[in-house]
């Protein structure tokens, strides 16, 4: 068994982390990732509601027992309920990233809540660290959805060098390969996202996963176009990346307003709607089940440092 802080900590078996990814990380995913021994996470987006929190995590712990839920800070510094209605369903582990997480990391300890933060840069570090943060999650530019500009291998070793608190790696990892490098390289778990896009247990529109299993690693675009056809205030350090599609290659081109964005945005149509991917996604071939894809990135990771590590 791979055991390090992060399964310590939290009582679980392998040190894999579904990804709070906003608009398909529900419920049934997050419960299937912490059943197959890791802890999932559910994405609780700026345009869910508390309803949502409260019914995705019934379920997911119905499912696994233990789970998780991401939060963006940017977006509770304007209405706070999501984190409200996170910490009421008891979950293991609240994930605090993009902004400052110093208003929110007491009341994530107080509901007896292990605090990470997702960071993209060594300012973000000494600023999560200084919240109070049990761990960070080096995320990388490789990462689907919303990331930093620093690649996963770069980031992670400028944090692990810094870092006075454990460490977790994001972005590009989802084989045995991947979790093995950031295990071998010091961290103590990673995150897993794009890996699980093709899983029936996501939400999402019905386009998605075909659009995922069809893209190459190069087929992804780092942009904010989905953030202002949406009118999703994301800061500017932060854009997202997605499979890019007809509706990212002519608004690149073009230059148009926000307003001729959102008038020709449609998120029924894979053409014109948003599928948030990493650049891991050519290496997702087929559409598993969550259970299979987390055991199968586990036993490949132990197989490969046991050989290679002794570990």
């Amino acid at each position: 068994m791979l055991q390090t802080w992060l399964t310590r900590e939290l009582g679980i078996a392998l040190p894999i982390v579904g990804a709070p990814m906003g608009g398909r990380a529900g419920g049934v995913l997050a419960g299937e990732v912490s059943r197959a021994g890791g802890i999932g996470m559910l994405g609780a987006a700026r345009y869910t509601t508390p309803e949502w929190v409260e019914r995705e995590s019934a379920i997911a712990r119905d499912l696994g027992g233990r789970f998780g839920v991401g939060l963006m800070n940017w977006a509770l510094a304007e209405d706070d309920s999501l984190l409200e209605a996170a910490l009421a369903a008891q979950p293991t582990m609240v994930s605090l990233s993009f902004g400052d997480p110093a208003p929110y990391v007491g009341r994530v300890h107080a509901a007896g809540a292990c605090a990470v933060s997702q960071v993209n840069t060594l300012e973000d570090l000494r600023q999560a660290e200084a919240a109070g943060v049990d761990a960070v999650v080096a995320q990388g530019s490789e990462a689907g959805g919303h990331t930093g500009r620093i690649g996963t291998l770069p980031l992670l070793q400028e944090v692990l060098e810094a870092a006075t608190v454990p460490v977790l790696a994001a972005g590009g990892i989802g084989t045995g390969r991947g979790l093995a490098a950031v295990l071998a390289a010091g961290a103590e778990g990673a995150f897993i996202g794009t890996a699980l896009l093709a899983s029936p247990e996501t939400i999402g529109p019905d386009y998605a996963v075909a659009r995922l299993l069809k893209a190459e690693s190069t087929d992804t675009v780092y942009t904010d176009v989905f953030d202002k056809a949406r009118n999703q205030p994301w800061p500017s350090r932060w854009l997202g990346r997605a499979i890019a599609n007809d509706f990212t290659e002519e608004y690149h081109e073009a230059g148009r307003t926000e307003e001729e964005l959102a008038a020709q945005y449609d998120p029924a149509l894979p053409e014109r709607g948003v599928v948030y991917a990493g650049q891991i996604a050519g290496l997702v071939h087929d559409a598993r089940p969550v259970a299979e894809v987390v055991s199968s990135i586990a036993r490949d990771a132990e197989r490969l440092l046991s050989r290679f590590c002794g570990m």
